[in-house]
This record gives C-alpha cells, structure tokens and sequence, in this order.
C-alpha cells in the first residue's frame, strides 16, 4: 500500500489505509508529518470525547456501553484506547482492545490501541494525531480512553472537546475528584458502578462540590449522571449530556476564544515534539553526559541545544 494515497483511501472508508496511517503517526518522522498535513484540511467534525478516570473505574466496559448507544442513534465511532506500559520493557498489553471484542465486526466503530510508552498526562504522544485521523476519515465521534492513573490525567482535557470523569464508589477515598485538577476538567461526571454500597455519597458528594464552585455566569455546569455500564444503565443519559454539552460549545459566547487556545496547545504540543527530534543529536548526548557529571546545569545545557538551531551563542542565563 502506496503512503501518498492513504489519506484518500481512508477518507473514502478505507480500514487498513486509516489502521496503516496511524502506525505512521505512531512512528512519527517527515512521513507522519506529510500524513497530519494532509488529513488536517480534512477534519474538524468530529466530536472528541475523553474518558478518564481511575483504574479499576470500569472506562473500558463504559466506552463499550456508549459506543453501543452511539450506534443505536446511527453515529459512527471511532476509539482510542491509551494502555500503561512497562517501564521496564516499554511493552503494553493493549487489554482494552480485549475488553471490547462486543463492538468487533461493526463497519461503524474502529478501535484501536495505544501503549502510553511512559509518556505523562494519561495519553500516548500521538493520540491527539491519532484523533485527527479519525476526524478525517469520517467518524461522527472519536473516543479516548486514558490509561488510568488519576490526577495526572488533566491532558486529556487539553485534547478532547468533552472529558468524562468516571468515579466509581469504594476506592478508599471519599471523592477522587476532589483533588487537584480532576474536578477542574470534567464537563460530565459518571459515577460508575452505582449498583454498589456508597454510590448515592459519591453522587451528592461530587454534587456538593460543583455547588460549592464559583463559575462565570453562563458557563456549564457538569452533570453527575450514575451508571451501570455492565448492564447498559446510564448510557443514554451520559450520550444525551454529552450532545447538550457539544451544542453549549456551539452556541457559547468564547467560542472563538477557545477555539484559539485549543490551535495553541496544538501548536505548543508539534512544537515541543519537532524541537526534541530535531535536537537529539551528538550535541543532546553531550549536554546529557555534563548534566549527568553536575559539569552543567540543565537551564545553560537547554540553552546550548536552542543556540544550536538559532546557529548562535546561547544567552547568557543570569
């Protein structure tokens, strides 16, 4: 399969052309580089949606739940599913694509996987390039599963258009979300596993604490919807919040304004990601090798390597 045609051939509903695009992307390179800029005219449709949480919070069996009902409305879907990886190895076991064999065999959902490769923030470095593939090749919706390490998950409210936050009950905490960065994100919270002792508390806790929250008048307001996802309870209610929640971003008075924060962190993501593979290099392994010895410190070393593509000298740090 030619690379020059894979965009062509996954907007015209190609699998293996979009499946072949996105190991490119994962791969990264001037051929990933050609692929964005070729898809990226192409999307900007879809409905990015990410889900994250705590692990054992049930996301997985959550995603397979709304996806199913993304279905029965006639959406089609496309899902990334971010899985840890070792940190030993660098391997993943990719289990969330397992426990989603239920959406197999349908043409309108593409799942695929992720290993994090130890990147922070709950996502692989090329989700947010993933997610615009799948933009471009047509899906009405595009899903992004996190890896599940809590509060360190706050990227994926830099990514996706709408962040769920599923709590589950019993976790040994009172309310996870509570914490730093976690009740700041979410635009719907899923309290999951609601058939369980302490899933009412959950709900009037998080409840309570959105109460408690000042917001600009107009702003949105995250609702606490409780789920089964095992059984399907609370799919259509979670579906439904999240269409209100795409029509308030429509209809919302800073809609040019957050569209131009969301083109920076883009911008801010490609830069930092450029930058890197343009500086490792004989000069990166020096500076490495100096700060390794306390020879430099790592603000005058970063220096050396910006000077390095300016083609001048460093600036004085003072």
């Amino acid at each position: 399969m030619s690379n020059s045609d894979l965009i062509p051939r996954l907007r015209s509903g190609d699998r293996r052309a979009l499946a072949r695009a996105i190991s490119l992307i994962e791969t990264g390179g001037p051929t990933a580089r050609a692929l964005l800029a070729e898809a990226y005219p192409c999307a900007g449709t879809a409905h990015l949606i990410g889900i994250t949480g705590p692990p054992g919070a049930g996301k997985s069996t959550l995603v397979t739940s709304l996806t199913q009902e993304w279905r029965r409305n006639g959406a089609t879907v496309g899902v990334i599913a971010v899985d840890p990886s070792s940190p030993f190895t660098r391997g993943a076991v990719l289990g969330d694509r397992i426990r989603m064999q239920a959406l197999s065999g349908d043409p309108g959902v593409f799942i695929r996987s992720m290993a994090s490769r130890g990147r922070l923030g709950g996502l692989a470095r090329a989700t947010a390039d993933a997610a615009t593939l799948l933009d471009a090749a047509g899906f009405d919706l595009v899903l992004i599963e996190t890896v599940g390490a809590g509060q360190s998950e706050v990227e994926i409210a830099r990514t996706a258009h709408t962040t769920i936050v599923v709590e589950v009950p019993g976790l040994g905490d009172d309310v996870q979300s509570i914490k730093a960065g976690m009740l700041e994100i979410a635009d719907i919270f899923v309290v999951n596993k609601a058939d369980r002792e302490g899933a009412e508390q959950v709900v009037g806790q998080l409840r309570t604490m959105l109460h408690l929250g000042r917001r600009e008048p107009g702003a949105w307001e995250p609702p606490v919807v409780s789920a089964v996802a095992t059984l399907g309870r609370g799919s259509s209610e979670i579906v439904a919040a999240a269409g209100a929640h795409r029509s308030h971003l429509r209809n919302a008075a800073d809609r040019a304004a957050s569209a131009q924060a969301h083109a920076e962190r883009e911008l801010s993501a490609a830069l930092q990601e450029l930058v890197l593979e343009r500086l490792r290099g004989p000069l990166w392994s020096a500076m490495v090798d100096q700060l390794a010895t306390r020879v430099r410190d790592p603000y005058s070393a970063a220096g050396m390597l910006i000077a390095s593509l300016k083609g001048r000298e460093p600036e004085k740090i003072t």
